[in-house]
């Protein structure tokens, strides 16, 4: 269903824009990925950008009759700023993970409840539904990851850190900001107190009656954790070092790479896949293969410009930087989240996009106060160059 390629991207995008207003918003709730983009596999990786989907949108549709749809993709932005003022929620996220598998490894009802939740064999229709076509797809319509993550938390009442890792494994859009921030949002953890639960009549409205499930949980309580850390500093782009010592890397963060060689033009490029670190279980060979198909696509998009190319592992890069005598890697900015944890340790410049730089600093607080400071972002997006 999703080929990994910038023309692929296009033309999806261009299928979609005319029903970007007004349609969108009346069907978008609907599990029927004909009323949405699908364009959040290209966009995770910047296969595509959010400049280049708001733009095609708004040519074709004011900002009121899309506001539903600049809204959605302002989320993904809000999340990621917010996230990147508070790594640490990402961390214990991940530490949470790793005691939550010590945990099924230990104990036999929690592995078997976990595995059939895995497999969709809950005996929950819906769910069990969406979990197969989560592993055969890719993909799920946003709803259905609401519902999805409701049921899994609060009727099958597993660690929602083990729910989120499945996404991570299987979504080809898998994103540390969106996809665990989301899943703390329904859990009552991102908005404290604040839960979201499934209910089957919803769920048959927006399914057009083809799912009714029974046995849902009907009342919840939020779940107990920490409360937010404090806000630390955003990150600015880093001094751009010397051509001669340096070198462009490329990772699966951002793959449009046009407006970064406006602004150095490298001798050498290095393109490191960090799919696996993702999870750590095995990652789907859907995901690790299409994130693979994209960055050869990126590497042909912009031959000619990157110089010579070399394709490595994440462990081979501190090799690679001492044979080829390169003290700093330039990148696009990479966010918390896995690919920044493969890297650790390597000499980077961090640059920073534009959009990404005017946009974190609003995600201070819920995304309500946010979305008050989208028009003025759109008005600033006129100034600021497509990739």
């Amino acid at each position: 269903m999703f080929e990994p390629s910038y023309t692929a991207a296009l033309s999806r995008l261009q299928a979609f824009v005319p029903k970007a207003g007004r349609d969108y918003a009346a069907m978008r709730n609907h599990d029927d990925t004909a009323h949405v983009s699908t364009l959040s596999p290209y966009i995770r990786h910047r296969i595509i950008t959010e400049e280049d989907v708001l733009r095609a949108t708004l040519a074709r549709h004011s900002p009121q009759a899309a506001e539903k749809f600049v809204q959605e993709v302002f989320w993904r932005t809000y999340w990621k700023g917010w996230l990147e003022m508070r790594p640490s929620v990402w961390a214990s996220y991940r530490a949470d993970l790793q005691a939550a598998l010590n945990r099924v490894q230990t104990e036999s009802g929690l592995r078997k409840e976990w595995e059939a939740a895995c497999n969709g064999e809950t005996g929950i229709d819906a769910f069990d539904h969406w979990a197969r076509q989560l592993v055969e797809m890719g993909y799920l319509h946003n709803h259905a990851r609401m519902w999805f993550a409701s049921i899994w938390i609060f009727t099958l009442r597993l660690p929602w850190v083990l729910g989120a890792d499945f996404f991570m494994r299987h979504l080809l859009d898998g994103d540390p900001a969106s996809n665990t921030l989301s899943w703390r949002w329904v859990g009552g953890l991102q908005t404290v107190g604040k839960t979201y639960l499934a209910t089957a009549d919803n769920i048959a409205k927006y399914t057009q009656g083809r799912f009714r499930p029974d046995g849902l949980a009907q009342f919840v309580a939020p779940l107990d954790g920490p409360p937010h850390p404090p806000r630390g500093p955003l990150p600015v782009s880093d001094p751009l070092p010397p051509v001669a010592s340096s070198a462009l890397l490329v990772t699966e963060e951002d793959m449009s790479l046009g407006w970064l060689l406006d602004r150095y033009q490298p001798q050498r490029t290095v393109i490191v896949q960090t799919t696996a670190a993702r999870s750590p279980l095995e990652v789907s060979d859907r995901v690790t293969g299409f994130v693979a198909g994209a960055l050869q696509d990126a590497a042909g998009r912009f031959d000619g410009r990157l110089g010579e190319v070399a394709f490595l592992a994440p462990d081979r890069l501190g090799d690679w930087c001492k044979g080829q005598k390169v003290e700093t890697l330039v990148t696009s900015f990479i966010p918390t989240g896995p690919t920044r944890d493969a890297l650790q340790g390597v000499g980077l410049s961090r640059q920073l996009r534009p959009y990404d730089s005017a946009a974190w600093p609003h995600a201070t607080h819920g995304f309500f106060r946010f979305k008050e400071k989208i028009p003025a972002l759109l008005g600033q997006m006129r100034g600021i160059r497509a990739a």
